[in-house]
């Protein structure tokens, strides 16, 4: 029998799969700090074999959200200060980058895109809701990555952004949501304006900008949590 010629969407990976599920609930706080995974466990939840599982427990480390301790067990990685910080600098170079790329590709509808997204950004920030927050949040620097067509920066992001969301998920609930919109109001006009030097700037120092010294203690100060069952 010949192959269909009929061309069929592609679907993800299993594994990938499982990998954005977990991925998401450590980001949203449903699998805690110290949590233990367990592959059995999460197997029969996601209704999947062991193997993606694992699969995905491997890049979950690799990124940092989940630690392997030896002779032990595998754990949702506590929320680390100077691991966060490692992954903001990644983060805020390949904003960078994306901005610099992009500017000279940008069109008015990516402009209005942004525009879009930054009022409802705005609107979600301002009602508290912060689901609403970080998904606006996303779709706006969304277009300049996109934009940039660069799939280096939308891996290397991929890969270290979710390091970051625990800790934006804090900043959006507070009022330090209010000076993120203003910035992407002036990444906004800066785009606009072509001006590529002020923007990639902006771009930067926005992701360099989370406070996260004060948003986690340190482990000296951290209070000490009982060990996982």
């Amino acid at each position: 029998m010949p192959i269909p010629t009929q061309t069929l969407p592609p679907r993800p990976l299993l594994r990938d799969e499982v990998y954005v599920r977990l991925r998401d609930a450590i980001v949203d706080g449903t699998l805690a700090p110290d949590e233990q995974l367990r592959d059995t466990e999460i197997a029969a939840w996601l209704g999947v074999s062991r193997t993606p599982v694992r699969e995905a427990l491997l890049e979950l480390g690799r990124s940092g959200l989940v630690r392997a301790l030896p002779g032990r067990s595998t754990v949702v990685a506590p929320i680390d200060p100077q691991s966060v910080r490692d992954a903001q600098a990644v983060v805020a170079a390949m904003h960078r980058l994306a901005i610099e790329t992009a500017i000279p590709r940008l069109t008015a509808d990516d402009i209005e895109r942004m525009r879009e997204a930054n009022a409802a950004f705005t609107a979600a920030q301002s009602s508290g809701d912060v689901e609403a927050a970080l998904a606006a949040d996303h779709a706006f620097h969304d277009v300049a990555i996109t934009a940039s067509a660069n799939t280096a920066v939308r891996t290397v992001l991929g890969q270290y952004e979710p390091v970051l969301q625990r800790a934006e998920r804090l900043r959006f609930g507070s009022t330090e949501g209010h000076a993120s919109a203003a910035r992407h109001a002036r990444l906004i006009e800066l785009c606009a304006a072509g001006d590529v030097a002020g923007a990639a700037a902006l771009a930067e120092q926005t992701w360099r900008s989370l406070a996260i010294d004060q948003t986690y203690p340190t482990p000296d100060t951290a209070t000490p949590e009982e060990p996982s069952a």
